[in-house]
């Protein structure tokens, strides 16, 4: 695997982040019925950043991307401009969710981030096969509460 970085007039640069966010109340109903939408928002507000998404999945209540962020701007100010002009767009496309979110922030505040380095097919791995793993998880948590429910019910 070769690595290989970018460059600008007069910077070369590596900078690839995970990055994991998720909506405000990890809201998985309203989430899932626009998540194309979003999905398509991100990418562009990613693009005209010169960020590059070089993995990225919508899960029901969070989002996990792998970019390459120029070097010019740091994680948390490009979290904030993504999180924030994302939010306006959402609401923009979808008028009804200013009923449920009221102060227009669909994201919750904090995000998570950490640099790949050398981890980066791991990486995008992990980041593929989430879905698969949430899908497990919650497969587990419903059995388990069916089955608490019907122990109560005795």
């Amino acid at each position: 695997m070769g690595i290989k970085a970018q460059s600008s007039a007069h910077t070369k640069w590596l900078c690839k982040y995970h990055i994991v966010f998720s909506p405000k109340y990890r809201r998985k109903v309203i989430f899932n019925k626009i998540s194309s939408s979003i999905g398509e928002i991100l990418r562009d507000l990613c693009k005209y950043k010169g960020v590059e998404i070089i993995e990225g999945h919508l899960m029901p209540n969070n989002v996990h991307m792998l970019v390459s962020i120029p070097s010019k701007i740091c994680v948390s100010s490009f979290m904030g401009y993504l999180k924030g002009k994302s939010s306006l767009m959402i609401f923009d496309r979808h008028a009804n969710l200013k009923y449920k979110f009221g102060n227009r922030k669909f994201w919750a505040e904090r995000f998570y981030d950490t640099t790949v380095g050398l981890n980066e097919a791991s990486i995008q791995k992990y980041i593929r096969e989430q879905e698969k793993s949430d899908l497990i998880l919650d497969k587990l948590s419903s059995k388990n509460m069916k089955t608490s429910s019907r122990g109560k019910s005795k």
